[in-house]
């Protein structure tokens, strides 16, 4: 983890002290105040419900080498503060704060950095990545969904000091936030996955998101040069339409190469034959850039992963990772939570636990995976309210009640508001009989209606955006609880 003598925080971040010991070394930062150490860092970010600066004295306390707050420190906060030979530190910016910290941090570290970024399966490519990975360099990846400029700095922050390659998972919200992401951890590598619709209602367009994306970009040397003995590259996905775009407008114009990886024999790293085994993993050829080809397959669920998988070896393989690793990687991997998790209902029934979060892509994809899976049973989809949609909410999610009409689904439960009600009004619409559509308001709803109604031969996938909740469908249906 980072540390940093007090008299260097001034230097390197511009925050204001207001006292301190000079020469005391702190090590590690947080932002709640519950878990500060002695001698980390506490970062006091203000809130709507609750304000970090509050918890000063208690961080203090606790044994805090420096406090960083954003309102103006009491006296009283002061004489504390002295009592105890903890810096205070004033920032107008919090979060510039992080970013500032991490990136000198991560320029003292010198290992190797990939980006992961884009609408759909950043998470996955993260984590196959960062498994190929594993198996030669200490690895220290993004855990859960510290992905903003909050907690992506603090991943770096929280690297241990031998840390060789870090792996970087990116997203944002608006413009300009993958750019100071990228310029904080100024990455060799850098993968798009996919330019979808997530982060739609917020950018307009796709074009926009792709723009965003593309800022990835801005913190990246050129491949012209040499980089703590790495050229850099840019990974994008060769059958993507923003894909042009993208190398055009800002991969040539960055003198940053790109990498193409996809289902043509054109891409650099490519697959092909892919088939999709009983348990839904799929098995397929694959290409490297070498030109060595061989079988291999994977062990997470669905079709749709293998993109993601290319991104992975694409890198991976630059890395010096060899064929046979990246073939044993792929058929051990083990993937973030609630994402396509084949488990068991209490009945007996398979669930296909996807509830961390939705997009109309990966809808789409999840409902293709439901129906490819062998099974006698029903086909059930429980799907959830997809966010940040913002105008285009109505229309897309009309469209994946379409399409899970078109799967011919046994039953479509759709929870949430509105959306959902314009997802199972489209589902009825495109000839789903109304017998096999239901909208629940809630999780809770849904648990009491159909919790108990899964037979042993049935197979249901779970979907929906994290801020549904259907992670407790999962929990309160299946017997595998954690």
């Amino acid at each position: 983890m980072v540390e940093i003598a007090v008299k260097y925080i001034e230097r390197v971040t511009g925050a204001r002290p207001y006292t301190g010991n000079a020469d005391r070394v702190c090590r590690g930062c947080v932002i709640d105040s519950r878990e500060v150490t002695e001698d980390c860092i506490f970062v006091a970010f203000p809130g709507e419900r609750v304000d970090g600066n509050d918890f000063a004295s208690q961080a203090i306390e606790a044994g805090a080498g420096a406090v960083v707050l954003t309102k103006e420190p009491t006296r009283e906060l002061i004489r504390l503060a002295d009592n105890h030979e903890c810096a205070v530190f004033y920032v107008e910016d919090a979060e510039e704060f992080l970013l500032r910290l991490a990136q000198g941090y991560r320029a003292r570290m010198k290992c190797t950095v990939v980006a992961v970024t884009g609408s759909v399966g950043k998470t996955t490519t993260k984590d196959i990545l960062s498994a190929l990975l594993a198996t030669r360099y200490r690895v220290h990846a993004t855990q859960g969904n510290f992905n903003n400029l909050i907690g992506m700095p603090l991943t770096i922050l929280s690297a241990p000091k031998d840390t060789q390659v870090m792996v970087l998972e990116m997203g944002m919200n608006s413009f300009g936030e993958i750019e100071r992401l990228s310029r904080c951890a100024q990455p060799t590598y850098a993968i798009i996955t996919k330019i979808g619709t997530s982060h739609i209602g917020m950018l307009g367009s796709r074009e926009n998101i792709a723009r965003a994306k593309a800022e990835v970009l801005a913190g990246m040397p050129p491949s012209s040069e040499n980089f703590e003995g790495h050229h850099s590259l840019l990974v994008l996905g060769g059958e993507d339409d923003f894909t042009p775009f993208i190398i055009e407008q800002f991969a040539r114009p960055a003198g940053v190469d790109v990498l193409l990886a996809g289902m043509s024999e054109d891409d650099d790293v490519w697959a092909r034959d892919i088939q999709v085994g009983a348990d839904g993993c799929p098995e397929f050829d694959i290409m490297l850039e070498n030109g060595s080809q061989y079988h291999t397959g994977l062990s997470i669920t669905g079709a749709q992963a293998v993109p993601n998988a290319l991104y992975a070896a694409a890198v991976a393989h630059r890395l010096g990772i060899a064929q046979y690793e990246i073939d044993q990687v792929f058929h051990s991997l083990k993937l973030t939570g609630h994402r396509q998790e084949l488990r068991h209902a209490t009945s007996g029934a398979t669930v296909i636990d996807d509830s961390y979060n939705a997009s109309p892509e990966s809808m789409a994809a999840g409902l293709d995976l439901l129906c490819g899976l062998d099974g006698a049973g029903r086909r059930v989809a429980v799907l959830g309210e997809m966010g940040e949609l913002g105008d285009e909410a109505p229309r897309l999610h009309e469209l994946v009640g379409a399409y899970a009409a078109a799967k011919k689904l046994d039953q479509l439960v759709c929870v949430g508001g509105k959306d959902a009600e314009h997802m199972a009004s489209a589902a009825r619409l495109m000839g789903l009989p109304e017998d096999r559509v239901s909208h629940m308001p809630d999780v809770d709803a849904a648990l009491t209606r159909w919790g108990s109604t899964f037979s042993a031969t049935d197979t249901v996938l779970v979907k929906g955006s994290h801020a549904v909740g259907l992670d407790r469908f999962v929990e309160g249906v299946c017997a595998d609880v954690r």
